[in-house]
């Protein structure tokens, strides 16, 4: 009795679906196909449930069987679709807003293992030494092989100041342990400060505050700098992505016109095209956006705009190659799916699914070092040498970005206090960033050819 009883509820189910996809396809104009086969697998399903339910070696909730069944149908599609539970759907809403608890990485599934696509700034993994492509196979001791991406992610947060120990495997390396420390992370999407003559703006993540928070950088780049200013570094490293809209709206900052970003569903008329307002913030003057492996999604769909527009030059390394869109649907009383809906594309009409944005200029992160060299002569030193007929030249009058006469160059001048977020630690000192030295040569380079060309 209590097996046809379940049979019946699960076919009534089966029948709602049925009919909700018989209303869909009507409303697509597409032809039904093959209803019987559709209840059948669903009969399928219902025995397979009820023989669990009966004879499975520990008892488990209808709840928990059903939960993971639609997880299961969903994870089976692509790495980023999924189910969320209610309080999953809870932390993600608050995680949108700016401030969630955790460790602070953005994670994806490949191969059975926690992929890493980025740490975020300033949080216990990032300090912890986590790197983008880093795979996480043993959460406390336990392998993640088996779970579900919300189940390890559900793993990873708990209370404040609570440790947990991630195995790491890393390239070829022998795999490795790091212990993080759990804490609320708040983030702070927008960073920003000004190198030299140069504004500089750090975008973390793609939240609800990031387009007004790009907006208040550049506001005080220009008030800090005003004529001085030539030109900006968009540091888009790490940044594993976030709100398509804020995309769009940071990619229409710097944009006079012109497509940013499309969209193309599974049917014809699901496409969507973002097009730029009138009007760029940063009035013409150069931009150079900076990327790399842990570039994806919506920093990848602002540096596709960007560079498809020839309004920035991209530098670094090719990014992540995350090229869908996935929208959330919330479930009524049952929290929400994350799906699938489209492939999105550049202004040029390219998708960078799995192909990354290719930089414009290729630079390998690395490390500076200063080489001493032996004291070499120079003709001033020979003996009867002529006395240069010009007279002499003050230092002081060196040109900006060039050094005085007779003293070495210096690695790069000191980053100026923070414009914004004084109390978060701020990104690596441009002496020590290999990439930015490369992207603030790049712009001070054109700096000195449209001076020169001006006069």
């Amino acid at each position: 009795m209590m097996r046809r009883s379940m049979l019946a509820a699960i076919a009534a189910v089966g029948l709602a679906f049925v009919a909700g996809v018989a209303a869909q396809s009507q409303s697509n104009r597409a032809p039904q196909t093959n209803t019987s086969e559709t209840y059948r697998q669903l009969n399928l399903f219902g025995e397979v449930f009820e023989r669990v339910r009966a004879d499975y070696v520990k008892e488990a909730t209808d709840e928990q069987m059903i939960e993971a069944a639609i997880n299961g149908l969903l994870t089976s599609l692509d790495p980023h679709s999924s189910y969320m539970s209610a309080k999953s759907f809870r932390d993600m809403q608050v995680q949108t807003r700016g401030e969630f608890g955790g460790l602070g990485i953005e994670v994806t599934m490949e191969n059975g293992v926690v992929k890493v696509v980025s740490p975020i700034d300033d949080t216990p993994a990032y300090r912890a030494g986590v790197k983008p492509g880093d795979f996480i196979t043993h959460l406390d001791g336990e392998p993640v092989l088996g779970l579900t991406l919300n189940e390890a992610v559900e793993k990873m947060r708990g209370q404040v100041n609570t440790p947990i120990k991630l195995m790491i495997r890393r390239g070829e390396a022998s795999p490795f342990e790091l212990t993080v420390v759990r804490d609320v992370i708040r983030i702070q999407s927008v960073r920003s400060r000004v190198e030299g003559n140069i504004g500089y703006i750090r975008i973390t993540t793609f939240n609800e505050q990031t387009d007004a928070g790009v907006k208040r950088a550049v506001d005080q780049i220009k008030g800090q700098l005003g004529d001085k200013l030539q030109g900006y570094v968009l540091d888009m490293r790490n940044n594993p992505g976030g709100l398509l809209d804020q995309a769009v709206a940071v990619s229409d900052a710097f944009l006079d016109k012109g497509e940013i970003v499309s969209t193309r569903g599974r049917r014809s008329d699901d496409a969507t095209r973002f097009n730029a307002k009138a009007g760029d913030l940063a009035a013409g003057l150069p931009i150079v956006v900076l990327i790399n492996g842990g570039s994806a999604s919506a920093s990848e769909i602002v540096a596709g705009a960007l560079q498809d527009h020839r309004r920035a030059v991209i530098l670094g390394t090719k990014s992540f190659g995350k090229g869908s869109v996935q929208t959330i649907i919330p479930l009524q009383g049952h929290g929400a799916m994350r799906l699938t809906t489209a492939h999105y594309f550049t202004p040029s009409g390219r998708s960078i699914q799995q192909d990354g944005i290719e930089p414009d200029i290729v630079v390998q992160e690395a490390r500076i070092q200063s080489v001493d060299q032996a004291q070499r002569r120079r003709e001033s030193d020979l003996r009867g040498s002529l006395t240069n007929p010009n007279p002499p030249r003050q230092p002081s009058q060196a040109p900006q970005g060039q050094t005085p006469q007779g003293q070495p160059p210096q690695s790069r001048p000191q980053p100026a206090p923070p414009v914004e977020g004084g109390e978060a630690a701020q990104p690596a000192a441009p002496a020590e960033d290999y990439q930015l030295v490369r992207a603030l040569d790049l712009l001070r380079g054109i700096a000195l050819f449209q001076a020169r060309a001006a006069n």
